[in-house]
């Protein structure tokens, strides 16, 4: 079902089925984490503390008369993780996020985070998690509609899904090894397969040139045949997961890609809050008030207090509901998106 914007607007833009899939799969979700020993938890989508991962923008709004700045959330992450801080040990959340500028088939500004954290558990653990939702999910998405769509047959495919480091999917799809590549390299290789860098990549931005490969020349490969899991990223790329001293280093961090769409990601989450520090000062030196904002982050009291080891995962509810219903876009599973809210 589609509709012309400004034609009737005032209807959702995803059909009554996919909504029906859609509660049955929240409901699947939430009966998982249950039965799996988690805590369901809600924790402020308004928060003082924002995001340090330069690569998301949040809304920013005033509380008053512009007295206290404050984010909506691009994840829930922070409080979780001062729950454990504060005892908690196994805590889940659907809830919604927001992210800035992300709009497109497969980004809303608006969307729905399944978000869980485990005490003492590797991230390799996490993927048999992420694992065992996606089989669950799928097979109540079977009951729910007599049979996956034939676009959706393959979801999964079979077990164990596919475990590849971010090194091998390069060497596999992209023919270069993507830590230890140069930068004159990468841009050859792109103007040799006529990829055009978008506005504003530069020339040094070797992450950036990294992720351009990664999304022309190795995702559209990923979880074809079945899901697959990619581990072990570059070490500038870690957010906040832990990075392993390897040589070189790697960040200890995963994504889960169906059908050549990312659907999670996990970290090995850091807990040593001197490291995060070092880290905000890396990435916003160029911005002291904004440095200094990060600094003041009752994330680094939680670590300070002591954060214990564990591992988290954040997915994609709207495109896991998508993929189930064998949908091309993220406007047919929700039934307001952006353009319509």
């Amino acid at each position: 079902m589609s509709f012309v914007e400004g034609e009737r607007d005032f209807l959702p833009t995803a059909p009554i089925e996919n909504l029906r899939l859609r509660a049955a799969l929240l409901e699947a979700v939430r009966a998982f984490f249950r039965d799996s020993g988690y805590l369901e938890v809600e924790t402020p989508m308004l928060s003082a503390d924002a995001t340090i991962d330069p690569n998301l923008s949040p809304f920013v709004t005033r509380y008053l008369h512009g007295k206290c700045e404050l984010y909506l959330q691009t994840s829930p992450e922070f409080a979780m993780k001062r729950l454990l801080a504060a005892g908690h040990t196994a805590v889940f959340q659907v809830t919604h996020a927001f992210r800035n500028g992300e709009i497109g088939r497969l980004h809303n500004p608006e969307f729905t985070i399944v978000e869980w954290y485990r005490v003492n558990d590797t991230y390799g653990r996490q993927m048999d998690v992420v694992e065992e939702l996606v089989c669950h999910v799928f097979m109540v998405s079977r009951e729910e509609s007599g049979g996956l769509k034939e676009s959706a047959q393959a979801l999964p495919a079979s077990r164990p899904f596919r475990r590849l480091s971010y090194k091998e999917v390069f060497e596999r799809h992209a023919g270069f090894d993507p830590l230890t590549i140069g930068l004159e390299r990468m841009q050859k290789i792109a103007a040799s397969r006529g990829i055009v860098p978008p506005p504003g990549l530069t020339d040094d931005d070797r992450d950036g040139w990294l992720n351009l490969l990664l999304v022309e020349m190795v995702e559209p490969n990923l979880g074809q045949d079945r899901p697959e899991f990619v581990y072990d990223y570059p070490s500038s790329q870690a957010a906040l997961a832990r990075i392993r001293r390897d040589d070189p280093p790697v960040a200890e961090r995963f994504e889960l890609y169906v059908r050549g769409i990312e659907l999670c990601n996990g970290y090995q989450e850091l807990t040593d809050a001197e490291e995060l520090r070092e880290r905000i000062r890396e990435c916003f030196s160029g911005s002291s008030s904004t440095m200094d904002r990060l600094l003041d982050s009752r994330l680094i009291d939680a670590m300070e207090a002591g954060l214990p080891e564990c591992s988290g995962v954040a997915l994609g509810f709207d495109r896991f509901v998508m993929l189930a219903a064998g949908a091309e876009n993220l406007a047919e599973v929700i039934p307001f998106p952006f353009s319509r809210a």
